[in-house]
C-alpha cells in the first residue's frame, strides 16, 4: 500500500514525540533564553567591534588627550613638558582677552540664531504661504518661489573661505562695494572703515554669518512647511485667521522640532566662528580684540605663542560651554504636548 512506502514511514517517525515525554529526553539539546540572547548580541558585536574601536581611537581618545594636555605646560613644539595641574584654568579666570573672546562667543550665541532663524522663517513663510489666493487653493506661495529658494541657497554652494573673502572686499574702505554704493546714492557721509572700526567690526562679522547661513534655513523650513497638510490652513482661514495668526498659531507650533534643531546647529556655529573671524577681521580678531572669539584665541596661543597646554585649556572651557548650551537647548525645547499631524 502507499501508506507503507519508505517516505511515509520516515515522516511518521519524525512526527513522533521524543522519548521521555513532551519535554524531550536526554538526546534533545535545550537552548536557554540567556544563551539565545548571548548568540544574538555576539553576532551584532561582531559587526560593531571594528567601527567602535576606530571611533574610540580617532574620536574619543583625542578628547582624553586634550584633557591631559590642558594640565601641562606643553609648548606644542617639544616632547618635553611638565604637569602643572589646574594652573592653566586658573590663568583663564584672570585672562582678560579670553574673557572678552568668550563674551563675543556668547553674544553671537544670543544674536546669531535669533536673526538667522527669524529671517529663515519669515522668508520661508512668505515663499510658501504668502502668495495671493488662487482658485481652489486655500494657501499659495509666491510666483517663482523655486527660483527664490535657489537664490537664497546659493551661498551654501560656496566655500566659507570664498564667502568671507568676497565680503572682505565688500567692506574694504578704499574702493569696496559698500562704500561705493553709499557714494553713488549720495550718502558719502555714511562711508566707514567697516572692519577697522572697533564699534562696527563685530557686527560686520554677524552680517557675514547671517548672509552665509540664512539660505539653508529658508530651504529647510520650506520643506517643513510643505509637509503641513493644506486642510489645516483651510480650517484656519475659515475661522477668519490672518497670515500672522496662522504663522504663530499653526505653522510655528507644527515646526517646533525643526526650529529646535536649527537653533542647536546655529548655536554651535556661533560658538565656533573661527573661519569668519580669522579671515575677515584685522589681525584675526582685531582691531583691539573687538572681534576675537575663543577658537581664534586658542589658535593664536597654540600656533603663534607656543602655549599648546594653555590652548587646550581654552578648548576644554569652550567644550564645556558648548555642552551646556546643547543640553539647555534640548531641555528647553522639549515639550510634553507634542503636536502631530
Amino acid at each position: 500500500m502507499a501508506s507503507d512506502s519508505p517516505a511515509v514511514a520516515e515522516a511518521t517517525k519524525e512526527a513522533e514525540p521524543p522519548p521521555g515525554g513532551p519535554g524531550g529526553g536526554r538526546g534533545e539539546r535545550r537552548v536557554s533564553p540567556h544563551h539565545r540572547t548571548y548568540l544574538k548580541y555576539r553576532f551584532v558585536a561582531g559587526f560593531l567591534a571594528v567601527p567602535l574601536v576606530l571611533y574610540g581611537v580617532l574620536v574619543v581618545s583625542p578628547f582624553f588627550q586634550t584633557f591631559y594636555y590642558s594640565l601641562t605646560d606643553w609648548t606644542g613644539l617639544s616632547s618635553d613638558f611638565a604637569f602643572v595641574g589646574l594652573d592653566n584654568f586658573g590663568r583663564l579666570m584672570e585672562d582678560e582677552i579670553f574673557r572678552k573672546a568668550l563674551w563675543h562667543n556668547v553674544l553671537l550665541l544670543l544674536v546669531l540664531p535669533v536673526i538667522t532663524l527669524g529671517l529663515g522663517l519669515f522668508f520661508a513663510f512668505m515663499l510658501n504661504v504668502g502668495g495671493r489666493h488662487r482658485r481652489g487653493e486655500a494657501v499659495a506661495g509666491v510666483r517663482g518661489s523655486r527660483f527664490y529658494k535657489i537664490v537664497y541657497f546659493f551661498p551654501q554652494a560656496l566655500s566659507i573661505a570664498i564667502v568671507v573673502v568676497l565680503w572682505k572686499y565688500i567692506f574694504n574702505p578704499a574702493g569696496g562695494l559698500l562704500n561705493g554704493i553709499l557714494s553713488a546714492v549720495g550718502l558719502g557721509e555714511w562711508q566707514q572703515s567697516w572692519l577697522g572700526d572697533p564699534r562696527l567690526a563685530f557686527w560686520c562679522v554677524v552680517v557675514v554669518m547671517v548672509w552665509a547661513n540664512v539660505g539653508f534655513y529658508v530651504v529647510l523650513f520650506s520643506a517643513a512647511m510643505g509637509s503641513i497638510p493644506r486642510e489645516i490652513y483651510e480650517a484656519t482661514l475659515l475661522d477668519g485667521a490672518g497670515r500672522t495668526t496662522t504663522f504663530f498659531r499653526v505653522t510655528l507650533p507644527l515646526m517646533r522640532d525643526t526650529v529646535q534643531t536649527g537653533w542647536v546647529y546655529m548655536g554651535i556655529m556661533a560658538l565656533d566662528a573661527f573661519a569668519v573671524v580669522h579671515i575677515l577681521t584685522v589681525n584675526a580678531g582685531g582691531p583691539a580684540y573687538s572681534t576675537i572669539v575663543a577658537p581664534v584665541y586658542l589658535y593664536n596661543k597654540a600656533f603663534q605663542d607656543g602655549q599648546a597646554g594653555y590652548a587646550t585649556a581654552v578648548a576644554v572651557a569652550l567644550l564645556i560651554v558648548t555642552m551646556v548650551f546643547s543640553v539647555a537647548a534640548m531641555a528647553f525645547g522639549r515639550s510634553k504636548d507634542r503636536i502631530e499631524f
